[in-house]
């Protein structure tokens, strides 16, 4: 395990997956992660790379060849190289290898860089082509935070408010975990989403290029929260597994296939195209109070 601190935060990072594990508020003893119990969910804040959600069949094509990735790629069972280290900030990288190529036919390296700096973490994901041509990738965030937060308060107590009125309908997930052709109502002319564990009975709630780019998540029964900001992550998911005490918050860029996908990697919606020797960047960032 590696920490990273500031006056107000102590983060704490594995480097099986460069999975968060623990983000502990120094001045109010609060803990804000999910704790990983297996009996719902094993994980904790996994990375999604280089995909995220689905693929059809589990299949993509690319120069009329197919491979094969399970559900949101590789990234979050490796093991990364810590490669630079300080008191506040951490790097976790991770390189293409004969592996990865074997499932995923680019060079590349992935560098995910956490930041505490007063009472915030930024995230950054580094995503560097190697290859010769271009490289198709997704790659997304999956923090589960622990809901309720304080003692004394219920599930049921807290709500997700976003910053701006958003009109947004949620992409259903099919039984194989594709997305469905169209959106269902859910967010009408409103900021607030009121949590409750009935929400995820169907999966996640998915949203595609919402108005907002901060959420927090606000009780009126405690002072304390957090703020979530994911500008520039068109996709935005919210889950939690059956049961659970956590909400976890995704910023995404990259989202599943849909149900009628054609399976060519260059034609999935929200892929991202990075040129030979060039770098992609994209940061989240969560204030804790």
């Amino acid at each position: 395990m590696y920490t990273i601190k500031s006056n107000e935060l102590t983060v704490t990072i594995a480097a099986k997956g460069a999975e968060l594990q623990s983000i502990k508020h120094n001045e109010n003893n609060l803990e804000y992660m999910w704790n990983g119990d297996a009996a719902y969910w094993a994980k904790r804040s996994p990375v999604l790379f280089p995909i995220v959600g689905t693929l059809k069949g589990d299949t993509f094509v690319f120069n009329g060849q197919s491979y094969h990735l399970s559900r949101h790629g590789f990234a979050r069972d490796k093991t990364f190289t810590v490669t630079a280290q300080g008191e506040s900030s951490i790097t976790f990288s991770l390189y293409s290898s004969e592996d990865t190529l074997a499932i995923y036919p680019f060079a590349f390296e992935l560098h995910i860089i956490y930041t505490v700096q007063n009472d915030e973490l930024t995230v950054t994901y580094r995503v560097k082509n190697n290859s010769e041509g271009n490289m198709f990738f997704s790659i997304g965030g999956h923090p589960a935070f622990k809901v309720p937060l304080v003692n004394g308060t219920t599930y049921n107590d807290y709500a997700l408010h976003f910053n701006k009125t958003e009109s947004a309908g949620r992409w259903p997930i099919s039984n194989n975990g594709l997305l469905e052709k169209e959106a269902l109502p859910c967010l009408q002319n409103t900021q607030v989403l009121p949590l409750s564990k009935e929400l995820f009975k169907k999966d996640a709630l998915v949203f595609k290029h919402l108005q907002s780019d901060t959420v927090s998540l606000l009780s009126d029964k405690t002072p304390h929260g957090f703020t979530f900001t994911f500008a520039g992550f068109p996709f935005l998911g919210i889950w939690a597994a059956p049961g659970a005490d956590f909400v976890c918050v995704e910023p995404w860029c990259g989202i599943a296939d849909s149900v009628d996908s054609d399976q060519q990697l260059a034609h999935k919606e929200g892929i991202i195209t990075v040129a030979s020797e060039a770098t992609f960047n994209k940061s989240w960032n969560v204030r804790f109070f």
